[in-house]
């Protein structure tokens, strides 16, 4: 049994890097379907499940402080590498259908929330969920600590989140050989004209990791700072997670914005983080999955056809719709599968689009999650 904080922490951390340069060297499919961080979450809850773990004041004392630092941080460094310029260059068709995403999945999540009639874990539960629909894990794990969401009730949204997920882009890729049909349909036109040199550069260059650490360290400490001053919105996790994700939208405005590596260190935290989070859930308590589940899977119908009503109305292509929805409900990589696979050249619109998330995710779910709660109430 492990009773030392910095041996709970270099487990957590070794178990974190095993399993994600795993996916790296393997280049298994099977990761396409069961993302890494699910592996990571599932193997640290195993660890905390057989007492691998033990349950001190002095583990529990570090697994605040850093989910507590590591948090803004990564939110920080996650938002450098967006420019809100660039997404006003996408287009109406698919600014419109990037709206209606936003909309009709918000809907959704409330109208299932009334229907399944959520308490208060289920609701904080999908609250933290509607933050990852909205952007990705990163904002997930944000909304999911401003709400509290109990460890359990989080496995539960991450689980819905990962078998969901793995359906949704199964099936936009499916449809992706009917969009003459779609388009005929709606009455529309494919919007793919001069959308290929748009997208994300944070992969082009020297890598910056320790003046990045530094700096996500610094934002750390002055969100919580000004959070612990008294300075309060609604909670103290949310005051952190509001003023780093400003401090990372300000920053794009900057020079900072060319330091490459944000993604890849503000990913290795994430990880952290997630790992964090299953080292203290229990597997016995998940019993109740398979009616988050289902209740995702309504989401998903609602969404849908907001979204195909929404295209008729507007006259939207396929393209602009199902990257719109994937680049909400799937991310960076899997909104630039989708792109792909109808023009290799319009990659970058499916990555601007899902790193547009990162800003949405958090304020779009912290919203919604706190309309579910209130209702559950």
């Amino acid at each position: 049994m492990i009773s030392s904080p910095l041996s709970y922490l270099f487990v957590l951390a070794l178990l974190s890097a095993v399993i994600s340069l795993f996916e790296q060297k393997s280049r298994l499919k099977f990761f396409k379907y069961v993302p890494s961080f699910v592996l990571i979450y599932i193997f640290s809850m195993f660890l905390a499940s057989f007492g691998v773990f033990e349950q001190n004041e002095a583990i529990y004392a570090i697994y605040k402080n850093t989910k507590q630092n590591l948090l803004p941080a990564m939110l920080f460094l996650m938002l450098l590498q967006v420019d809100i310029r660039d997404f006003f260059k996408l287009g109406k068709p698919l600014l419109i259908s990037y709206a209606l995403a936003l909309f009709s999945l918000s809907f959704a999540f409330i109208v299932i929330s009334f229907l399944f009639d959520f308490d208060k874990e289920m609701a904080s539960a999908f609250g933290a969920l509607s933050g990852s629909w909205m952007g990705g894990v990163a904002n997930m794990v944000a909304v999911g600590s401003a709400l509290d969401v109990s460890q359990e009730a989080f496995g539960y949204a991450l689980i819905v989140d990962s078998v969901n997920y793995t359906i949704w882009i199964m099936f936009l890729l499916f449809l992706t050989p009917f969009a003459h049909h779609f388009n005929s349909f709606t009455s529309s036109y494919e919007q793919m004209a001069k959308l290929g040199v748009i997208g994300c550069a944070c992969s082009i260059g020297a890598k910056r990791y320790w003046l990045l650490i530094f700096l996500s360290i610094v934002v750390a400490f002055v969100v919580n700072l000004i959070a612990s001053s008294g300075f309060v919105l609604l909670n103290y996790t949310t005051t952190t997670v509001i003023l780093a994700t400003m401090l990372g939208i300000l920053g794009s405005f900057t020079r900072l914005k060319s330091l490459n590596g944000s993604s890849e260190v503000a990913t290795s935290m994430l990880y952290m983080l997630i790992a964090l989070i299953g080292s203290k859930a229990l597997f016995e308590n998940f019993e109740g999955v398979g009616l988050y589940v289902f209740a995702g899977f309504c989401i998903l119908l609602i969404h849908a056809l907001i979204m195909v009503v929404g295209a008729k109305i507007f006259r939207l292509d396929l393209f602009s719709i199902a990257i719109a929805s994937l680049s909400n409900i799937g991310g960076v990589a899997s909104a630039s599968i989708l792109a792909a696979t109808y023009n290799k050249a319009l990659v970058g619109v499916g990555v601007l689009m899902a790193i547009m998330g990162y800003i949405v995710g958090t304020f779009g779910g912290l919203a919604i999650g706190n309309v579910l709660v209130w209702m559950a109430g």
